[in-house]
């Protein structure tokens, strides 16, 4: 088989299972974690007065991971940039809004998403290694991904890809989005990437707590953690007893 066809095959696997990389990173990031709470000296803020400003910066990382997705999430059109592990699905070409700045911009907000709980290990080799398997693996899926449009939209596809980068945005051919920003989608699409990211924080956080014997967790990560349950509740009410958040067409 041509080089060319198993980076295609090996992207469409990996297209079906890239929830698990993830896990993956979330699960050794924790041992690292754990191993860094109990032999403080192996990094430097730790135990320190600035340890709490580093825990909200990797925070932050998070969210603005999250406000990528979000970015891309409220202006798109329907079966477009989906979370579908099936198959690919692209009913127009996104080529405006934030896909004129980076072609696959919500794998780069995945990428921040997750850098932030690497970054919490403490650990930077492993912060390293985490940023080098992200390239290789979603390397694959973004090549079978742009297979896909480029056998489905031809030359428009190839006009558009000469001139936005796959990974890193460049700001000079901003193109303002078509559609208006629907925050409905947002709610739907996202509020529970939200809560996945400070349960993790609030997770790693209490788990501190615990092995250095101190009282309570993070105030703020508890009552966020608190909020986005009820948020998350009342979302399903009102999806479940009206149309209020009902899919448009567009």
């Amino acid at each position: 088989m041509a080089l060319k066809e198993e980076f295609e095959k090996q992207g469409l696997w990996l297209f079906r299972y890239r929830g698990v990389l993830p896990v993956f990173i979330l699960f050794i990031g924790f041992l690292l974690f754990v191993y860094t709470e109990l032999h403080p000296e192996t990094f430097f803020i730790k135990n320190s007065p600035y340890e709490i400003y580093f825990e909200m910066s990797c925070l932050l990382i998070g969210l603005f991971g999250l406000f990528i997705r979000i970015c891309v999430i409220g202006f798109t059109p329907k079966n477009t940039s989906g979370r579908t592990v099936k198959n690919q699905v692209a009913d127009t070409l996104n080529t405006k809004g934030i896909y004129s700045l980076v072609r696959h911009p919500l794998y780069l907000g995945n990428y921040f998403m997750w850098l932030a709980p690497a970054m919490l290990s403490g650990n930077f080799w492993f912060v390293v290694a985490f940023t080098l398997s992200y390239w290789l693996y979603y390397e694959r899926i973004m090549y079978a991904e742009e297979q896909f449009l480029r056998n489905k939209f031809g030359l428009v596809y190839e006009d558009w890809a000469n001139q936005v980068p796959a990974f890193i945005p460049d700001f000079k051919n901003f193109i303002k989005a078509d559609l208006s920003f629907s925050w409905k989608k947002v709610v739907r699409k996202e509020i529970t990437g939200i809560f996945v990211l400070f349960a993790i924080f609030f997770a790693f956080d209490y788990v501190g707590v615990y092995l250095k014997n101190e009282e309570a967790p993070n105030p703020f990560l508890l009552y966020s953690m608190i909020f986005l349950l009820i948020a998350i509740a009342v979302i399903k009410i009102i999806k479940k007893k009206t149309d209020w958040l009902k899919q448009e067409n567009r």
